[in-house]
């Protein structure tokens, strides 16, 4: 799922107990009076993780969306490009 709220993925993060990646906090933080921007960002980190997933021999992706499948999507229609 792409990162559309950076509050909302430094809470996950942090209940989770994993570590948020540095530049991709520095990115957000740079746009997160943005909500477009924010959203722009996830998109794009997200798909070209996929790309990499899939260029790496991933058989696949699944997305897990909670229900918020508009940003999922454009992840979809950018690999698709």
């Amino acid at each position: 799922m792409p990162v559309t709220n950076v509050a909302q993925i430094e809470r996950m993060a942090k209940l989770s107990g994993a570590a948020f990646p540095t530049d991709l906090a520095r990115r957000l933080h740079a746009v997160s009076d943005d909500p477009a921007a924010v959203r722009a960002v996830g998109v794009e980190v997200a798909a070209d993780l996929c790309e990499k997933l899939l260029a790496g021999g991933a058989p696949g992706i699944h997305f897990i969306t909670l229900n918020r499948s508009t940003a999922t999507r454009e992840v979809f229609h950018s690999l698709r490009g």
